[in-house]
């Protein structure tokens, strides 16, 4: 089992992306990946690498998060589905992936991770065009995320 002390752990060494939201158990972050337009995680503040690991409060706090930033991207972004993931085999510090997906994406409907299908230069064109339309509605997606995290008080009282 791959283990990283905290001084070595990039999710607690650094942000994991540019946060939305944060409390003292959780950060929401937003992921700087052009080819997948609203990819969010929260990442568990404290060092752990399992969710058994969580006491089942802390758990619910965890999965709470995940909902909503998937109910924000149902709202906002549209996507034809969400892709929830949590692995932790490269960096084993507990944190959820939040990927909305589209029909038309460049990966659909492989895991963004895994190899890209073919795609035809129109059905690649079109892609572009439709991530183009997504893209200028991430900052209304980074503020009603916000404003549902602030409203739903996750956890304990956030930090500003």
């Amino acid at each position: 089992m791959m283990t990283l002390l905290p001084d070595t752990c990039p999710l607690c060494r650094e942000a994991g992306g540019n946060i939305v939201w944060q409390n003292q158990q959780l950060r929401v972050v937003t992921v700087d990946e052009p080819a997948h337009p609203g990819f969010t995680r929260v990442i568990w503040q404290e060092h752990i690498a399992e969710m058994t690991q969580l006491p089942p409060k802390g758990r619910n706090v965890l999965m709470e998060a995940v909902w909503l930033v998937e109910q924000v991207q149902r709202q906002i972004l549209q996507p034809d589905k969400i892709n929830l993931a949590q692995f932790g085999n490269m960096v084993p510090h507990l944190h959820w992936h939040i990927i909305p997906r589209w029909a038309d994406d460049s990966q659909y409907p492989e895991a963004i991770w895994a190899t890209a299908p073919a795609r035809t230069p129109e059905q690649a064109t079109a892609w572009v065009q439709h991530q183009a339309e997504i893209t200028a509605k991430l900052p209304q997606y980074w503020v009603e995320l916000h404003n549902t995290l602030q409203r739903n008080n996750i956890g304990i009282t956030p930090k500003s």
